[in-house]
Formats: C-alpha cells, sequence, structure tokens
C-alpha cells in the first residue's frame, strides 16, 4: 500500500508539474503598459479607447493622469489593469487619513471590483518641483493612503510616485549613481524603506531622449554604437535606457534597498519636434519605441540587473494636441482616429492605413504623407542590393558590409555584435567561420547574425551606415549564414536549452518512479 501511495505521489506530481510550469512562465510575462494622457480636444470616448485596447492591441496596462471615472468605468471587465495617479495638488490633504479614506471611498472603492486597479500613484516627479510642502508630505500621503486601501480590504493595490531622472546628483558611470546629497538618506532611503515594507515598486522614469547629445544618438536608440565602458564594473552600455536603470539602481544599492523592484513609470521619443529639435522625427521615435518594446519585455535585464523584465509605460498612448510644444503634442503611438503613428509591436494585426513600417525602416513610396512632416535631414536612401536571385536560388536577406567601410569601422560592429550577447564563437579561431581570418569576413558574419536575430528589419543592418542588405546568400565553405524563413540562432540555442532541461527533468522523474516500484 504504501509503495502504490508513493508511486500515486509521484504520478501525480509527472503529470501536473508541466502544468505548474507552464503557469509560471505565463506569470512571468510582464505587459508593455502606455500612458493615456487626455490633454487634448480631439481624443476618442474612452469606452472607445478601452475597446481598441482590448481587441486590437497587445497592451494590457494603462497608467492615466488623474482618477477620471468614466476612463475608470471604461476599462470595467476588459482585465486590462489601470494606474491611477493623484494629483500633485491633492497630496498634502492626503497625509491626513481621514482624506485618504475618503478618497479611497470617492475614487476608487465604486469600480471595484470591475476595474483592475494596480496602482496608484501620488503625484508626478514630486522632487522636480523643489516644493518643499509638497516634498515633506509625500511619504506621509503615500503611508495614510496604503493605509485607507488595506482599511478598505484593497490589499493588492500598490503605492508608489514616479520620479524623474533629476533625483540623481550622478549617474555616469552607471555604477556611480547615487541620490541627491541631503535628500538620500532623509527622503529616498524612507520612501525605499516603504517600498520595500509594502512590496511596492520603486518607480522612475527614464528619457534617453532628454539625455542625447548629437554623438551619443545612436546610443540612445538602441541602435548599432562602441558602446560606454564602466570600468568600475567592466560592464558595457550598448544603450542609454540600460546604463539609466543601472546609475538608479546604483544609487538604491548604496543605500542598502537593492532588493526593491523598479516600474518604468514613462519613456518615449517624439515622433516631431520643432525646427530646433531634427531628432525628433518619425524615424528616431519608432526606432526607439519598437525597441524598448523588445527590449523591456525580453526578460535580458541590464548588466547590473540581469534576466529581470522590467514593468514599462511607454508615454504616450495618443498625440495629444492642446501640449505646449510640437514635441510634446507628438509622444503618442496613435493618432485620435486610432490609426498609428508608426508601427510597433504592440497592435494584434498590421493595420489597414496609415504607415506600415517596421521599426526604424523608412516608409514605402506609396505611403501617404504624415499630417505633420518629420523635421530635420531626409533620410538617405539605401544603397542597392544586389538582384534577388533567379529560380533554384535560396531565398532570403543577408546583411554584409559595404564595400569601402574602414577595418576600424567594422571592427567596431563585431565589437558591438558580439557585447550583445549574441553567440561569436563561429567567428574565434576554431570556428566555423574563422577562415578567412580577415575583420572584413568576420564582421560580415556578425553584422548578419544581429540582422537576422532581431528580425531582419533595414535598420538593423544600418551599422552607422557601413551594412548593406544582399539577396545573395554569403555562406561559404562549412561557414553557414541564416536563410530567411530558418528559426533565429538565439532561438534555436534556447529551444535547445529548454529541450535539454526537460529531457533531464523527465529523466530524473522516471528514475525516481523506477526506484520506488
Amino acid at each position: 500500500m504504501a509503495t502504490v501511495t508513493k508511486l500515486s505521489d509521484f504520478l501525480l506530481l509527472l503529470l501536473s508539474l508541466p502544468f505548474h510550469l507552464l503557469i509560471d512562465s505565463a506569470s512571468a510575462a510582464y505587459p508593455i503598459g502606455v500612458n493615456y494622457g487626455t490633454v487634448a480636444n480631439n481624443l476618442p470616448p474612452p469606452q472607445q479607447v478601452a475597446k481598441f485596447l482590448k481587441t486590437q492591441t497587445s497592451i494590457n496596462s494603462v497608467k492615466i493622469f488623474d482618477a477620471n471615472p468614466d476612463i475608470l468605468r471604461a476599462f470595467a471587465n476588459t482585465n486590462i489593469s489601470v494606474t491611477v495617479t493623484v494629483g500633485n495638488g491633492d497630496i498634502p490633504a492626503l497625509a491626513k487619513l481621514p482624506a485618504a479614506q475618503s478618497w479611497v471611498a470617492n475614487n476608487i472603492l465604486p469600480h471595484q471590483p470591475q476595474t483592475i486597479i494596480r496602482y496608484i500613484v501620488l503625484g508626478n516627479e514630486i522632487m522636480a518641483t523643489s516644493d518643499k510642502a509638497l516634498i515633506a508630505h509625500l511619504l506621509p500621503a503615500m503611508k495614510t493612503l496604503k493605509s485607507a486601501l488595506d482599511q478598505a480590504k484593497l490589499t493588492h493595490i500598490q503605492v508608489s510616485t514616479p520620479h524623474s531622472l533629476g533625483i540623481l546628483s550622478t549617474s555616469e558611470p552607471p555604477s556611480n549613481g547615487r541620490f541627491r546629497k541631503g535628500y538620500d538618506k532623509a527622503v529616498f532611503a524612507k520612501i525605499l524603506d516603504f517600498h520595500r515594507e509594502t512590496k511596492s515598486p520603486f518607480m522612475v522614469n527614464p528619457y534617453p531622449y532628454f539625455g542625447f547629445v548629437p554623438q551619443t544618438l545612436n546610443y540612445a536608440l538602441f541602435r548599432p554604437n562602441g558602446g560606454v565602458f564602466d570600468a568600475a564594473t567592466g560592464m558595457n552600455y550598448t544603450n542609454m535606457f540600460d546604463a539609466q536603470l543601472d546609475a538608479v539602481y546604483s544609487a538604491m544599492k548604496k543605500l542598502g534597498y537593492e532588493d526593491v523592484d523598479i516600474v518604468v513609470g514613462e519613456t518615449g521619443w517624439p515622433s516631431a519636434g520643432d525646427p530646433n529639435q531634427p531628432d525628433s522625427n518619425l524615424l528616431n521615435a519608432q526606432s526607439y519605441n519598437g525597441n524598448i518594446v523588445k527590449h523591456a519585455s525580453s526578460g535580458k535585464g541590464t548588466p547590473l540587473m540581469p534576466n529581470r523584465t522590467f514593468e514599462t509605460y511607454i508615454f504616450a498612448l495618443f498625440n495629444e494636441n492642446l501640449k505646449p510644444s510640437i514635441s510634446e503634442q507628438n509622444f503618442g503611438l496613435f493618432k485620435p482616429d486610432f490609426s498609428p503613428v508608426y508601427n510597433v509591436d504592440v497592435l494584434n494585426h498590421k493595420p489597414a492605413s496609415g504607415p506600415t513600417t517596421t521599426p526604424g525602416s523608412s516608409p514605402p513610396a506609396s505611403a501617404p504623407a504624415p499630417t505633420r512632416p518629420a523635421p530635420g535631414p531626409v533620410r538617405p536612401a539605401p544603397a542597392p542590393a544586389l538582384p534577388a536571385p533567379g529560380p533554384g536560388a535560396v531565398k532570403g536577406s543577408w546583411c554584409v558590409p559595404k564595400a569601402g567601410t574602414s577595418i576600424a569601422a567594422l571592427q567596431a560592429n563585431i565589437d558591438y555584435v558580439c557585447g550583445t550577447g549574441l553567440d561569436c564563437k563561429p567567428i574565434q579561431q576554431g570556428g566555423s567561420c574563422f577562415d578567412p581570418n580577415d575583420v572584413r569576413s568576420h564582421a560580415a558574419y556578425a553584422m548578419d547574425a544581429f540582422y537576422q536575430a532581431n528580425g531582419r528589419h533595414d535598420y538593423n543592418c544600418d551599422f552607422n551606415k557601413t551594412g548593406l542588405i544582399v539577396h545573395s546568400d554569403p555562406s561559404h565553405g562549412a561557414c553557414n549564414f541564416s536563410v530567411e524563413g530558418d528559426s533565429q540562432r538565439l532561438e534555436k540555442s534556447e529551444v535547445a536549452a529548454e529541450s535539454g532541461r526537460w529531457r533531464v527533468l523527465w529523466t530524473v522523474l522516471v528514475v525516481n518512479i523506477v526506484l520506488v516500484i
């Protein structure tokens, strides 16, 4: 009987284990959210917005800048979570519990449980206001609001407050990140302690758009670049977003709170700007937000926070025509008629109209002209590709160096690609693509590996204008380049690793069953 019981237990474990692993895998996938601003006089009704997000996009979380009851009602029963904002001016009053209880009763309880409210955030970048009264009341208000939520049996709603990166006195290199002197222990240590106690996230608004200079534009946009080396950690940063997050993490770690989660409350790039803002354009906005969608949800994390997925809210859902400047009016992913300003991977299907470019690519010749032309110089036309292969040839596209590219530039491309984590063993000594042993051949393999692994978009073969897309397979001898339609190199290795883990798991379980029998 004991043997049968043990055997049944093992069989139960055997049957239930894959299900639990699937549940864990599903819960680990964090969404990309969006900031739903309403500073405009031409936006669709909230009910239409909620229906659009639910039925036509992969976005399942929004952040609003007030507690608008019409918006909260619109998202009822949609399974889309909402982050609600307490206005800056309401913070001092909420430092007292009766006021906090009244606010919860008036603004949150009427929408429970139909509307999923994930966070309540107090104010927006309070430290940047330099308002001593607001700063002094911020943490007390966070504490009383959390108490009011708990008393109302809404313990699942977390409380936070968004911070600009102006909270840091130093951010370069990332390992040297630290909070502003005088605020570090007096303000941020106490706020972080609250987050630790309530298991709520520290919310920051990193904007490479506000931190780049012309020399670091590619670094800000996730485009190929030489990277920024942090000598203290030996880490090489290939994008500014990671560097900004790691600077915040370093500041938190210096106070002993590196275990507190980080949520990105806002980040984005405008698709148009004033004449003196040539880099506020459609191409750059598409490149930045397209890469944020992929990078933030990839689970790769940052150099100092590897293998972490950061809940990230892109700014913004719509272009808002009542904002004070052209750039501020053009941070939206969508126009008020729901047509995409440009395409990033949040739509469930390709739109029937409007720009149909992939992130970083040029619009097709037949695409309608945008309402507001993107400022700045016209993007050079891509170099002509080689003719498409004839009948019987292998169909596909590959990325190779342009003729005449300097050895230094090619070596920089190799260093960049291999620094992203792609497998460069084939071009190392003994590898299948090591011969011929020259920089141009090695660069061709590395550049194509990056192009294939990132979706074969034109922009992924740019490499500072040194890449060229061809339709003739550059494979030679034992050196095989990827073919369009094949699985990506990284996907192959991940599938192989996952398959290996399952084989080991099943083997262990079978051995245990045999031993019990």
